[in-house]
């Protein structure tokens, strides 16, 4: 991954990472703020509202016949977070003209608009359409309410919500079904107007054009994108608990859903971060991995059985779905898992199948826009400047100790068990 070239026009940062192997433009803003449970819900509906209309496309109709003339260019926002981060992302790709008949550049038509959802929205007597608003508000709830039918996704909010109920991580970046239905169309022209003031905006742009392209749009909106007081967010100490947190709901189900959260003290700006991935990677990422293997496999405990690492917050979660009279069982093989690792009990196939699934999937995220965009956004929210290259040969670098010295950092702080409404024996 060439290191992508930043500078910064107002208060705007952008990120310029040319590839000609790409025949579309991918164009990314984030707006960064922190994650905050009075904010939250705001901000998510702030995102789809703002996606919703412009001052020159003032309807999803208008938007979509735009993005037609642009040869079917892709628009649509995003909300998520990084850590105790709350991001908006507004995604935008759009075709090389290079590859079609056509000689106007369409990149800089795609940026203006983009930079337009922001910089100015469709506003009604000064302010958001209540009939957008009360559209979008429909749609975020039902979203929110949609989450409780999938239950691997609800179970590892519960556990989240659980594990970290006295920080910003537990929060959940869509907000309550509530907390959207108290929002009206004034509170969200405060948070508007509180991005535009506060927020950290990043623009992240790869594809085959040059960066002149982007130049030009970006210098004519630069009385627009001026410097902000930009608000960091505050990092909360990693607290390992005094004792492990057990944590039972019970639902009309059939599959129980088991879901550990365990804290290390790494996060994506550590020295050892590689090192956690391939620990991660052997505990529980791919199909060779213990939790794989020994909890679906050799038990046949698990329907899966699987492990993530969160690396903006230092977090390990442990998942499997199980049959529920299985979960004292299955709880005992997963714990035994770790306690392989801290002990050094890693064959020599393990450790060097695992490196070689982790080059695969940098080689592989590098050979998609999005996966390189991320890979970008992601070394500016660490502050490192880790190319592709740096990080394969960080993953080479791993040994054995190296993954033993992680793995006696990894603490269990919370077991959450999604279960059937009947007590097992």
């Amino acid at each position: 991954m060439a290191e992508a070239e930043q500078f910064n026009v107002g208060g705007l940062r952008v990120h310029w990472q040319p590839n000609q192997k790409f025949k579309t433009t991918t164009i990314v803003l984030h707006i960064k703020a922190p994650l905050e449970a009075k904010t939250a819900a705001p901000r998510t509906l702030l995102a789809h509202v703002l996606q919703s209309g412009t001052a020159s496309f003032p309807s999803r109709r208008k938007i979509r016949h735009f993005l037609d003339d642009l040869y079917g260019a892709s628009f649509y926002a995003d909300v998520g977070k990084k850590g105790e981060n709350h991001v908006i992302s507004f995604v935008m790709e759009v075709a090389s003209e290079k590859y079609l008949r056509n000689e106007s550049p369409l990149v800089p038509k795609a940026l203006e608009f983009l930079l337009s959802v922001i910089q100015k929205p469709y506003f009604v007597e000064g302010g958001f359409s209540e009939a957008i608003v009360k559209e979008e508000k429909q749609a975020l709830s039902q979203r929110i309410r949609n989450i409780a039918d999938e239950k691997t996704r609800y179970a590892n909010i519960r556990l989240l919500e659980e594990m970290c109920a006295d920080e910003p991580f537990g929060l959940h970046p869509f907000g309550s079904v509530e907390e959207v239905e108290a929002i009206d169309p004034s509170v969200l022209y405060e948070t508007y107007e509180h991005m535009r003031a506060y927020d950290q905006f990043d623009l992240l742009v790869t594809g085959p054009g040059s960066k002149e392209e982007i130049e030009g749009v970006l210098q004519s909106a630069a009385k627009e994108l001026k410097d902000s007081e930009i608000i960091k967010a505050e990092p909360t100490e990693n607290k390992i608990p005094s004792q492990v947190n057990e944590v039972v709901e019970r639902q009309p189900i059939q599959q129980a859903k088991l879901h550990l959260g365990f804290r290390l003290p790494y996060t994506v700006d550590a020295d050892e971060y590689t090192s956690v991935l391939v620990t991660n990677g052997i505990l529980g990422a791919y199909p060779h991995s213990k939790l794989f293997v020994n909890v679906r496999e050799k038990e046949s405990l698990a329907y899966y059985a699987a492990s993530r690492f969160e690396p903006y917050k230092g977090i390990l979660f442990a998942m499997a779905g199980i049959a529920p009279e299985q979960y004292d069982k299955a709880v005992t093989i997963i714990k035994e898992q770790v306690e392989a690792l801290k002990r050094g009990d890693i064959s020599d196939e393990e450790l060097s199948t695992t490196k070689q699934m982790l080059k695969n999937q940098i080689l592989e995220q590098m050979d998609s826009a999005r996966g390189a965009i991320e890979m970008s956004y992601q070394n500016v929210l660490s502050d490192k400047k880790r190319t592709s290259e740096d990080r394969l040969r960080e993953v080479e670098a791993v040994d054995k100790e190296m993954v033993i010295s992680i793995a006696k950092t990894i603490q269990l702080d919370t077991i959450y068990l999604l279960t059937t409404e009947e007590e097992t024996a």
